[in-house]
């Protein structure tokens, strides 16, 4: 459920960014500002995508 709810986010973060490096594309937002916010919209997305139950080891 919470995995759902992460992507739905992830997802419109990255739709919402990817309009914003559209405006820094025609000059109206600096560039250097709306590229990294792409970035990180887009590694933050495949991160929750990607996370896993993974076995870390027996603890005592």
């Amino acid at each position: 459920m919470m995995r759902k709810i992460g992507l739905i986010i992830g997802s419109t973060m990255v739709i919402i960014t990817f309009g914003l490096n559209l405006l820094g594309l025609m000059k109206l937002i600096p560039l250097y500002i709306t590229t990294p916010l792409l970035f990180l919209s887009l590694l933050v997305t495949i991160v929750i995508y990607n996370h896993r139950n993974r076995f870390r080891g027996f603890r005592p």
